[in-house]
């Protein structure tokens, strides 16, 4: 990858580490799946009247907004929601690294070379160490449902790089129409409806700023540049610098919400990062 692409990449993971500092802070507020029906809908609209439609199958808009808006976003938000440690999130999301390449070998034909797998293997060592020290008090139920977060991201993924090289900013925008109206209905059967109505009828600035947050940095900028990278590079080059989420992610939750940062968190970032520079560099 050029280094344009490389400042790119690890852009788009910064955005999206702080973006779980708005998704906790919204969610202590307001219904989770009311708060992704409410940031879909505003990286839609009213952009969607103004960016034609990108040359894409409409299954591969449908399938990426309905794998990333649902499954994705639903499963994270109401995993933070129900005590999921907004930093250990931004770690165990990750997953999604190694299910995206096996994913795009098993189905897409991607080749894969030794050094990113030897790569991502010592990142998700990493990982695992990072969630050693981090993840002992953390509800099984939570984690699991990052755990298939992480898959439905993989699945978008893979409907990102069918599309091929398209106008991104145009796909994510498009795709985004079909998540709001599926996630309300989810919100208004499984929800407090009193909750909802208080945040539509008494808007709080850390609802809606984190839901704006969101929707334009995290997914229309965040998305869009992810889906420009992956169509434009192997997937065995992309998703290894989704590594780097969880080190935005932990250190600003230790900020912003003092989540404990030890030494044996420290060792795992370090590998992380190692092991990212080993899939992106290889032999070099």
């Amino acid at each position: 990858m050029p280094p344009r692409d490389i400042l790119l990449a690890v852009l788009t993971t910064f955005l999206w580490g702080v973006s779980f500092i708005a998704i906790k802070a919204g969610v202590a507020e307001a219904p989770p799946l009311f708060l992704t029906a409410l940031r879909f809908a505003l990286a839609a609209f009213p952009a969607v009247l103004f960016i034609p439609r990108p040359k894409a199958k409409l299954l591969d808009l449908a399938g990426y907004g309905l794998c990333i808006g649902i499954g994705q976003f639903g499963l994270l938000f109401a995993a933070i929601k129900w005590g999921m440690p907004a930093g250990l999130a931004s770690l165990v999301i990750q997953m999604q690294a190694l299910f995206t390449m096996a994913l795009a070998f098993a189905f897409l034909g991607q080749s894969l070379r030794k050094t990113q797998i030897f790569g991502a293997l010592v990142a998700l060592s990493g990982v695992g160490a990072i969630g050693y020290f981090r993840g002992g008090a953390t509800p099984l139920g939570p984690f699991l449902a990052v755990l298939g977060a992480a898959g439905f991201w993989s699945l978008g993924n893979l409907f990102s790089i069918r599309a091929g090289r398209t106008n991104m900013l145009g796909f994510i925008v498009w795709s985004s129409l079909f998540a709001p109206l599926p996630l309300l209905a989810l919100s208004l059967l499984m929800e407090d409806r009193s909750a909802i109505l208080a945040a539509i009828l008494h808007p709080s600035w850390v609802v809606w700023g984190g839901a704006a947050f969101l929707a334009y940095g995290a997914t229309m900028v965040g998305f869009g540049l992810w889906g420009f990278l992956l169509s434009r590079h192997p997937a065995g080059q992309v998703s290894p610098f989704s590594l780097l989420v969880p080190v935005f992610g932990i250190g600003a939750a230790t900020l912003v919400f003092h989540e404990p940062l030890g030494a044996g968190v420290l060792f795992g970032i370090g590998v992380v990062m190692a092991g990212l520079a080993i899939a992106v560099f290889g032999r070099r």
